[in-house]
């Protein structure tokens, strides 16, 4: 079976206007999960996460009190990588169980360190955001698609330490979820990791998996169907087919902001240009339909 990475937007679990309670989570994750079980029939499925609301909400938490021990960014996207996994696994669970095919299916979630390069721009340069998002201006926040936000250095991916753990439970027939929140950024120092303070974007680290284990398919599943020019104008216009030269000169002219949709169409370009086979934007609750190619924004490379 061909191997298919979901990788699933922060919208996921948290909607406009929740909070963000664990009920409401796993309400929001059934459209998503229901669609990657029924799936699991046909492709190797790795799901990989977003973590912005959840790991700003942890960072908030501990800057509320002096009570509270600091933890370091690290350490915060490692414990998002445990606590969305599990609310992935239990509604998984659930929904392979109304399939009735619980028993042939295998699923974990990796504790996942994504490699970066200690000299990377972006330590400098913060452009993730993360936590909640603000409708007023809100001091050391910057103003992003959404609102008002907090940023965090945002490093590139170099490789994913685990990928091949990953490609062995997928041979093993395991729907895998790893990546979580962009993976744990850490640097090689010697035979040791050592954890950085940042948050990996997750479409980014997901092209990366994808490139390390021989994915086929990657689709980055976020809160629109398609993606568009002019996002936000009276004259936007919705894309069906992108060649990746094309999305090259549309991030050039400034249609796909760092913070926002930029990330994702890197993402698709990286993926393809490392051997992927096809890459698609499209909506949570569209992903059965984009493989049909009844919805998203579908990406391809650039004939010479």
């Amino acid at each position: 079976m061909k191997t298919l990475i979901v990788a699933l937007g922060g919208n996921a679990l948290i909607k406009s206007g929740e909070r963000g309670t664990p009920e409401q989570m796993i309400n929001n994750l059934r459209a998503p999960i229901k669609q990657i079980a029924e799936l699991s029939n046909e492709y190797n499925i790795v799901i990989t996460h977003g973590n912005g609301p959840q790991v700003g909400a942890l960072l908030l938490q501990q800057e509320a009190s002096d009570e509270i021990t600091k933890m370091p960014l690290q350490i915060l996207v490692a414990e998002t990588q445990g606590q969305i996994g599990f609310l992935i696994e239990s509604t998984l669970d659930e929904e392979l169980m109304h399939l009735g095919i619980d028993l042939d299916k295998y699923f974990l979630t990796v504790l996942t360190y994504v490699e970066v390069d200690r000299n990377d721009r972006a330590f400098k340069h913060p452009t993730k955001p993360i936590g909640p998002v603000y409708k007023r201006k809100q001091p050391g926040y910057v103003k992003t698609a959404k609102g008002w936000r907090r940023v965090v250095p945002s490093p590139k991916p170099i490789r994913i330490v685990q990928s091949r753990e990953i490609k062995k439970l997928i041979q093993e027939n395991f729907i895998v979820i790893s990546c979580g929140g962009g993976g744990v950024p850490v640097i090689q120092e010697g035979n040791r990791f050592q954890g950085v303070e940042a948050v990996i974007d997750k479409d980014l680290a997901s092209a990366k998996l994808g490139e390390q284990v021989n994915a086929d398919i990657l689709i980055i599943a976020t809160d629109v169907e398609k993606v568009a020019l002019n996002y936000g104008r009276i004259d936007y216009k919705y894309l069906d087919r992108v060649s990746t030269a094309d999305a090259k000169e549309y991030m050039k002219q400034g249609h796909f902001p760092p913070g926002s949709m930029g990330p994702k169409i890197q993402a698709v370009i990286n993926f393809l240009e490392s051997g992927g086979e096809q890459a698609i934007i499209t909506s949570i609750e569209k992903i059965k339909d984009a493989l049909d190619e009844k919805a998203g924004t579908h990406f391809y490379i650039s004939e010479s």
